[in-house]
């Protein structure tokens, strides 16, 4: 009969059925075989309830709706085409950053698809830039923000494995920016390669797209100096950023109407909220369960049996993970496989901190690989191409991102030079 239960709740995950459903029954399920009380579940809420970090999701989330839904992120294409326009691929480039940006505040790269995509590709298609390439920049370009604060996915792992997000947010700056240089090299080459012409620098238009966007240019290096400042905690920047982003685009520049927008917005982004903590609080439980059972012990061992040595296991790590990102969403992957690997990382010699940027590296790679690769699909429903279309077009993109996964992988000092140096707890 347990083993039929199993069955049944896989076919159910298969067919669709919510994922806190299917979370929450295998850790009941596991919790009744333990002859262990299913208030054990409940434990585990609480425990999420009571998490001061916990706020941070909500906060970030709502600013995060609010910029999207507003002029914001035409302001900042503006403001980055004035600045790096000038520069052969420079509009390659304004791409990248805003949609890293863009990505790092709503913590969803498929908002940023959907948000920037209509604004930038067909600029893009007018200054000589390929189909396939404008596609692929615009598909893959988010990626790099899931590294950058106020990052949903950073703050959940930080729930998840118990790690400091003050020092998940500073260890993601290094690894982002090799993304970055990277990407940007790329973008360079095709447009010398490709004679893509620039644009003539002009101090004119530069004052005019930094005055259009005065009040939003501030926001990011308030978190960044806060944070890293060790002047507010994750929290309380989230309450910052939710306040500043609410006075600036409801009553300075307007873009919002109180009574038009702010209800549906508050409702649209604590639903997203809602789901993702009813999932989180579920999978705290099956993680409670797992633990009880020894199982990421029992997997050490068996993984030990052929592992032995730290740098087999991130190769390992790596494949698994990416294999993982094909089949699951960033957040349910952290919720569900993050439990499991902490332990086993940590008795490799693995510093936390650096799991948590393979993690989110690979994760974010998954967003680009079928067969769920949610980036593709949903650019695929934006600019009404065929996946097997974006797909070819975001494999230069991918392999980039796999060649900076390695140097991520096995550069510890990548992600943990910044937390040691600034002595970030």
């Amino acid at each position: 009969m347990t083993g039929l239960f199993i069955v049944i709740l896989v076919l159910l995950a298969l067919y669709g059925a919510p994922l806190f459903s299917v979370i929450g029954a295998f850790a009941l399920l596991g919790f009744y075989l333990s002859d262990i009380s299913s208030v054990a579940v409940i434990v585990e809420l609480y425990r999420l309830a009571s998490t001061p970090v916990l706020i941070a999701i909500p906060l970030f989330t709502f600013a995060g709706y609010i910029l999207a839904e507003s002029n914001t992120p035409r302001r900042v294409i503006d403001l980055s085409r004035a600045l790096v326009g000038w520069m052969p691929g420079g509009l390659a480039l304004v791409t990248i950053v805003t949609c890293s940006i863009f990505t790092a505040f709503t913590g969803a790269t498929g908002v940023t698809i959907i948000a920037l995509g209509g604004l930038l590709y067909p600029v893009l298609i007018k200054d000589a830039y390929s189909e396939r390439f404008s596609l692929g920049l615009i598909t893959s370009s988010g990626n790099i923000g899931l590294l950058y604060p106020p990052s949903l996915p950073i703050i959940l792992y930080g729930l998840i494995a118990q790690v400091s997000i003050d020092q998940l947010f500073v260890a993601g700056l290094i690894p982002g920016l090799v993304i970055l240089g990277l990407m940007s090299s790329y973008t360079l080459v095709h447009a010398r390669k490709k004679h893509i012409p620039v644009h003539t620098f002009s101090w004119k238009a530069l004052w005019s797209a930094f005055s259009a966007a005065v009040w939003e240019v501030p926001l990011p290096f308030i978190i960044l100096i806060g944070i890293y400042g060790g002047f507010f905690t994750a929290s309380e920047a989230a309450a910052i950023t939710a306040f500043y982003v609410l006075i600036v685009e409801f009553f300075v520049y307007r873009d919002l109407s109180l009574s038009r927008d702010l209800t549906r917005i508050v409702r649209e982004s604590m639903v997203m909220v809602g789901g993702v903590l009813i999932i989180l609080g579920t999978a705290l439980g099956l993680a409670s369960y797992m633990i009880d059972a020894r199982i990421p012990m029992k997997i050490l061992a068996f993984m030990q049996s052929f592992l032995n040595s730290k740098w087999t296991f991130l190769l390992t790590l790596n494949v698994f993970l990416l294999m993982v990102g094909a089949l699951l969403d960033i957040f349910s992957a952290i919720l569900v496989v993050v439990p499991l690997l902490v332990p086993i990382a940590t008795s490799f010699g693995i510093h936390p901190v650096h799991l948590a940027m393979i993690f989110i590296t690979n994760l974010s790679i998954g967003y680009l690989t079928p067969p769920v690769g949610m980036n593709l699909f949903i650019a695929s429903f934006r600019f009404n191409k065929s996946v097997l279309r974006l797909y070819l077009a975001a494999l230069p993109f991918l392999a980039l991102l796999l060649v900076a996964l390695l140097l991520i992988t096995y550069i510890p000092w990548l992600s943990l030079w910044l937390v040691q140096l600034l002595d970030v707890h």
